[in-house]
């Protein structure tokens, strides 16, 4: 047994000499074969392929993590409103004690949540913030079985509504938007009916804003400029540009006034009852800019315009149709930014705002959320956020719908984007629509305000736009409609086509 065990390591080390020498040709072999050609292609193939799937990962796990973080917000919020009802239904039904006939406490919770008294200071209480009701209907079906089921009540819920942005109260535009009668919500007629308006008392003075470089403006401001004043007795205000043209061409307008710096451009709405302006849709827009708060009526002339006089008595004795025009307010916020409240000096727009990629041969790549809610990622040429009233503009050369400039909406267009399923949005007027350049875009963008006012945005920039609270009022020549449909019929030729002939054959 001893001499066998001593040879078995002998023929153990030999066998692995064997395996080890075979081992050793077979990698002389392999080295000896030619390269295989096309192996590095493979790799870049195969490493190309692992990003792809690492990248596609990482998206799922950033939604699933957002979908738990959206999940786990809407059942906070959910506890918190049960927690609140309960206790406001502790509140409206207190246990009353009585006692029976033995002399037992007994607790009642069945009587009716609202007396005739508590409907009464309810709405007093409510009627200053908000819009409530609170009223107790009889089942009058059962008024004559009252001595088998007592107290028998059907309750209408009371409810309160309140405008409010992103948390935040407003009264604004509150009792013009839904009217409350018994419970009961209706619209009220303010999208419906044309808006009028009536002077108090006579205007007084009027600002007249020209289209510059032009000889067919400067001739029709001087005739415009004369009637006023003797005919109307009215103080007149143009910029200094207009006033030093006149005063060339005649002592006679020394009346004219005008402003010497930003200070006193700023207290124009408090003294200019009425803006007349001469030129097409760029001087409405150089008019509109010029006020950052409450804007006149403003009553707009082409060139062609003819019978101006008897259209501006009539605007002067009042009433006038007016279209109510709304404007975005837009505020750039820099990456350097510590909050949102630090950004730069807002911007208003009436037309549009555009976020482009400028010369870069890049596809833009913007984050836009409404809300504070992720709304998609633009990827292509820009994007344009555009009022209704600019909706004949650039939003609809890019695809946008027109929209009547008394809808009260954003429009969210996007321009040549990338994806065929991208259509455009309209979203509701009050809500704020934030545009991020995400750190990982591969160029700038660039966003201009009515076409100028251009602005670079840097990875990390953002630019939120708003609804403006001081819309423009534009004086009709009929209504608000008539004028929407004559401008798209006569201006962009819409549906504009040749009527069938009736050589075919006829219906019988």
């Amino acid at each position: 047994m001893t001499g066998s065990a001593s040879v078995l390591p002998l023929e153990n080390a030999f066998s692995d000499s064997l395996a080890m020498l075979n081992s050793e040709k077979a990698v002389e072999e392999l080295i000896q074969q030619p390269i295989l050609h096309g192996i590095d292609d493979h790799l870049i193939e195969f490493a190309e392929a692992l990003r792809t799937v690492a990248k596609a990962l990482r998206q799922a796990a950033e939604g699933k993590a957002s979908a738990q973080a959206e999940a786990s917000e809407w059942k906070r919020k959910y506890e918190l409103e049960r927690t609140h009802n309960l206790q406001l239904e502790n509140k409206a039904m207190p246990s009353e004690k009585h006692l029976d006939e033995n002399g037992r406490v007994v607790h009642l919770t069945n009587k009716p949540l609202l007396s005739d008294g508590a409907v009464e200071k309810s709405d007093r209480c409510c009627g200053e913030h908000g819009i409530c009701s609170h009223q107790v209907l009889r089942d009058r079906e059962h008024d004559h079985d009252a001595s088998v089921v007592p107290n028998k009540m059907t309750r209408k819920a009371s409810f309160k509504l309140s405008w409010c942005c992103k948390g935040e109260k407003s009264d604004q535009k509150k009792h013009d938007i839904v009217s409350f009668e018994k419970g009961n919500i209706t619209t009220a007629e303010r999208s419906s009916k044309q808006i009028s308006l009536k002077w108090e008392s006579p205007p007084q003075t009027v600002l007249i804003l020209t289209k510059p470089n032009s000889i067919a403006v400067r001739i029709l401001c001087s005739e415009l400029v004369r009637w006023l004043k003797e005919q109307k007795s009215l103080n007149i205000v143009v910029e200094p540009r207009v006033r030093t043209e006149l005063l060339t061409e005649s002592s006679y307008y020394q009346f004219v006034q005008t402003w010497e710096n930003d200070k006193e451009i700023m207290s124009l709405h408090s003294k200019v009852d009425l803006v007349v302006t001469l030129g097409g849709d760029g001087t409405v827009l150089w008019a509109a800019s010029m006020f950052k708060g409450p804007v006149p009526p403003v009553v707009p002339f082409s060139l062609d315009s003819e019978r101006y006089k008897e259209y501006l008595d009539s605007i002067l004795r009042g009433p006038i149709s007016i279209t109510l025009r709304h404007r975005l307010q837009c505020h750039v916020i820099r990456d350097s930014a510590k909050s949102d409240l630090d950004s730069e000096e807002p911007i208003l727009v009436l037309n549009e705002v555009t976020i482009d990629r400028g010369i870069s041969s890049f596809l833009t790549n913007l984050e836009c959320y409404c809300d504070n809610s992720f709304v998609t990622c633009v990827q292509g040429d820009g994007l344009i956020l555009s009022t209704t009233s600019g909706s004949t503009a650039y939003s609809l050369a890019a695809g946008g719908s027109m929209v009547h400039p008394q809808v009260p909406g954003i429009l969210f267009t996007p321009i040549c984007p990338h994806s065929l399923s991208f259509r455009p949005l309209i979203l509701p007027e009050y809500v704020t629509i934030r545009v991020q350049v995400p750190f990982n875009s591969r160029g700038h963008a660039w966003a201009s305000f009515d076409g100028k006012d251009r602005k670079k945005l840097a990875p990390g920039d953002a630019l939120v736009c708003s609804m403006a609270t001081w819309p423009v009022p534009t004086a009709c020549q009929a209504d608000s409609t008539s004028d929407f449909l004559r401008s798209i019929h006569e201006g962009l030729h819409w549906n504009l086509r040749k009527t069938q002939s009736f050589d075919g054959p006829r219906e019988t």
